[in-house]
């Protein structure tokens, strides 16, 4: 087994907490979990996180970095700016679809967190906030290339994204109980934003 060094069993941590942390919950999984399933001991781990929380909040970070990549490479393929939201919904669903991608499983258990954690409700805060302007900033690049209807609010449009992706994720963990209305959702209010139907 090749040894890893520091800044790499860091990320192998993160990424194993994020895995468990999204399968199970913020309560529910343990640091010693964390370490066995990473293949480190629990005080290795604590060597690059102080505390449960740290651990959270740096996996709340590298998700969000995963999805802005993952959407930034979505743009780059699509030429045509009127669907360029489209674009990164459809890689978001993707990469979750694959269990690469689980910012929304994260944010709705920070959710429930942050009711009696102001740390994370911080960080929760600061990150929505940051793919709301992520989006609303795409939005309005789209929108100064005629690809997105020029009255359209760029800023509601991005809350309605976040919320869609919010819907999706809970229509995934209960069962598909939107079923095939989800998709009709998303091209009506593509057909608001462009005015196109195709």
């Amino acid at each position: 087994m090749t040894r890893l060094s520091g800044p790499e069993r860091k990320a192998a941590v993160v990424e194993t907490a994020c895995r468990i942390f999204a399968k199970g919950s913020y309560h529910g999984s343990t640091t010693a979990q964390i370490a066995r399933e990473t293949g480190v001991t629990e005080p290795v781990l604590y060597r690059h996180f102080a505390s449960k929380r740290e651990l959270y909040l740096a996996c709340l970070d590298s998700v969000w970095q995963q999805v802005r990549v993952l959407w930034e490479k979505a743009i780059e393929r699509e030429q045509d700016s009127a669907n360029w939201v489209k674009a990164i919904g459809k890689a978001y669903l993707e990469a979750r679809a694959s269990a690469r991608i689980v910012l929304v499983d994260l944010w709705i258990q920070a959710l429930t967190e942050a009711a009696d954690d102001p740390e994370i409700r911080r960080a929760l805060r600061q990150q929505m906030r940051e793919v709301h302007d992520f989006v609303a900033g795409l939005i309005r690049r789209a929108q100064e290339r005629d690809g997105i209807l020029s009255d359209r609010d760029a800023d509601a449009e991005a809350w309605i994204f976040i919320s869609l992706g919010l819907l999706s994720t809970i229509d995934h963990r209960l069962g598909n109980i939107v079923g095939d209305d989800f998709d009709a959702i998303v091209a009506s209010r593509r057909e608001w934003m462009t005015g196109r139907t195709d």
